[in-house]
């Protein structure tokens, strides 16, 4: 789990709650319904207008994505298509067969068994970028529908305030609750800018870089099956690969580089 989200988003919140009780006030003022209700069903209702029906499965999975979705680490795959590698230059694109098995990666097993089967490399470098522009159109939805939500929520706010203002007039001749009333008023607004500015869009930012770096993940492995299919040297599939991935701690991949050795060593 990534708890980058999680952690950014309670951070927000508790700087709020705490300026609060710091300032004297009561962080239960916060809690009215109506502007919660209005703020945050009216804004889930926006974006709702603006897309379909069928998209409600996707950004659903997409909000579970962000909060626990995993960044993709290619350090240990790219062992496996090293190994992958060197059993085709010594014994054949067939002996791969067995191998496909083992492979949970849906991309790299569709790309092996395409290699496997005698596929051209332009015809599987075209099935799999497909893949790829698949699946980026997919991240879209659930990018564009929490950032349509943060959009959206500010403007819910204001018009939550614009209604309790309209509250406030109608009671003008109770002096006494007036306060009341009017701090009432403006709680929408301060839900619809915080809920937009701590969750929407970070929300949103962060299902776009999970898709950035999903799809960096993807055409490193389309790199990998090609290089396999082709008979590259293991040796420079792997310094390939490796300056493909993202930077990670140095250990990590001098340790990932030295499993890849010793399986060479061992075959």
């Amino acid at each position: 789990m990534e708890l980058g989200t999680l952690g950014g988003i309670g951070a927000i919140f508790g700087a709020v709650l705490l300026s609060m009780i710091l300032e004297g006030g009561s962080p239960g003022a916060l809690l009215m319904l109506p502007a919660l209700l209005l703020v945050f069903v009216g804004t889930f209702g926006a974006a709702m207008a603006g897309g379909l029906m069928r998209d409600l499965g996707t950004v659903f999975a997409a909000l579970k994505k962000a909060v626990l979705g995993k960044v993709p680490d290619g350090q240990d795959i790219v062992a496996v298509i090293v190994a992958m590698a060197d059993r085709a230059r010594r014994e054949g694109l067939l002996a791969l067969e067995d191998m496909v098995r083992d492979v949970e990666d849906p991309l790299l097993r569709k790309g092996i068994e395409l290699t496997v089967d005698g596929t051209d490399a332009d015809e599987i470098a075209d099935i799999l970028e497909a893949e790829i522009a698949s699946k980026k159109a997919a991240d879209k939805v659930g990018i564009k529908f929490f950032g349509d939500m943060g959009g959206y929520a500010p403007t819910l706010g204001i018009i939550g305030t614009v209604i309790g203002l309209i509250h406030v007039l109608g009671n003008l001749s109770s002096p006494d609750k007036l306060g009341e009333l009017i701090a009432g008023a403006f709680v929408a607004t301060l839900w619809g800018v915080l809920s937009a500015n701590a969750i929407w869009l970070p929300l949103s930012n962060k299902l776009k870089r999970l898709s950035e770096l999903e799809a960096a993940h993807m055409e490193m492995l389309v790199e990998g099956v090609l290089a396999v299919q082709s008979g590259t040297n293991p040796r420079l599939v792997e310094q390939k690969l490796r300056s493909i991935l993202p930077p990670a701690p140095a250990a990590k991949g001098a340790k990932g580089g030295a499993r890849a050795d010793a399986g060479k060593e061992a075959a």
